[in-house]
């Protein structure tokens, strides 16, 4: 059994998808922790991710947003007492515009808006009404720890230089599980399609593939260079994130909210998360946040975002993250205890706050 007290990175996924993936990544595995806390449900993958101790988790099946995910995280943290920085890593939907060509398997890492003065992540709300576009934005959240956003910094530069190894390093753990293969592996580049924002995919036939529903005219779709030998392929996107209380499935939608905000990418879970369980927000593009959406891609984009934070915690060092505060007692410093944190997570609902 493993000691709940030496690892140090908590890493958070929200769907199955994802919670392979990061399994897949890690250099050793270990046993089940030898105890954890009382009212803890997360089922946990713990090992050794280059020269850090993670413990992964993912929300319950079935179960969506922001309040499971920071469910999720204020178990953890209650079970892994020396945890000092968290990831949200998985998967997300795209944000194209001329100034960021994103493509179905890049990478988005929520990094501060400096001249907004955000963090990482934008959190905003739809209205009643998604058809007349009413939502509003309800604020930015807290930023990643300082570890994290130097170690992302130093990364960037390395990559500028010298380019990234993810296919290399997705390749590399798909002949070590030769099963993800069929759920894991980057589909062919044909099914990558952005659609003009007017042409919408039926929901009656949501099941069917784009190409049948949709058609293939070229007309209908955002005509984008190839990426070269030159090029990063995937790319990785440093920005803002936007999370919500919903899906979003809305060309306009996505566009004008992408303009008012910056945000790159967008997503549900977060927004839970980040003023309860500091963290980097990490997400590999499996859609276009459109009506178009579909599973297609998901497990690339999840391998892809896995493949970047393995990449991440390479060029961290373990005594820079053992500087950082434990995350157990910024949230008693902040709320006094963890039945304080419950009632912020679930106002009015006894039931959660012990």
């Amino acid at each position: 059994m493993s000691d709940p007290g030496i690892y140090t990175i908590g890493w958070i996924c929200a769907i199955t998808t994802e919670f392979v993936a990061a399994r897949a990544f890690l250099d050793e595995q270990h046993d089940d922790p030898l105890s954890i806390s009382q009212h803890d449900n997360n089922s946990y993958s713990l090992g050794r991710m280059g020269r850090h101790n993670v413990a992964i988790a993912a929300l319950p099946k079935s179960e969506y947003g922001t309040t499971a995910a920071a469910t999720v995280a204020r178990d953890m943290i209650h079970s892994f007492p020396n945890l000092k920085v968290g990831l949200m890593v998985g998967i997300g939907g795209g944000a194209p515009s001329k100034t960021h060509d994103i493509h179905l398997g890049d990478i988005v890492v929520g990094t501060r808006d400096i001249n907004a003065g955000k963090g990482g992540v934008v959190q905003y709300d739809y209205g009643k009404t998604i058809q007349d576009r009413e939502f509003s934005m309800t604020g930015s959240l807290n930023q990643p720890p300082q570890s994290l956003l130097t170690a992302v910094s130093s990364l960037e530069a390395r990559h500028m230089m010298e380019g990234h190894d993810i296919n290399g390093k997705i390749e590399r753990v798909l002949e070590k599980y030769p099963r993800l293969k069929r759920s894991h592996r980057r589909p062919h580049v044909t099914s990558d399609r952005l659609y003009l924002p007017h042409i919408t995919h039926s929901q009656t036939d949501s099941s069917n593939n784009c190409s049948v529903v949709c058609g293939g005219d070229q007309s209908e779709m955002v005509m984008r260079a190839e990426r070269g030998v030159e090029d990063d392929n995937p790319a990785v996107h440093y920005g803002l994130i936007a999370s919500g209380n919903r899906l979003m499935k809305d060309a306009n939608i996505r566009d004008q909210l992408s303009k008012q905000t910056g945000a790159l990418c967008f997503e549900m879970e977060v927004a839970g998360l980040m003023n309860h369980f500091p963290c980097l927000v990490i997400r590999g593009i499996c859609d276009y946040s459109d009506t178009h959406k579909n599973k297609e891609w998901q497990g690339f984009a999840a391998m892809t975002a896995a493949a970047y934070t393995r990449d991440l915690l390479e060029e961290v060092s373990a005594a820079v993250v053992n500087r950082e505060d434990n995350l157990a007692m910024a949230i008693k410093s902040r709320y006094g205890s963890f039945a304080k944190l419950a009632k912020d997570i679930y106002p009015g609902n006894k039931s959660y706050c012990q």
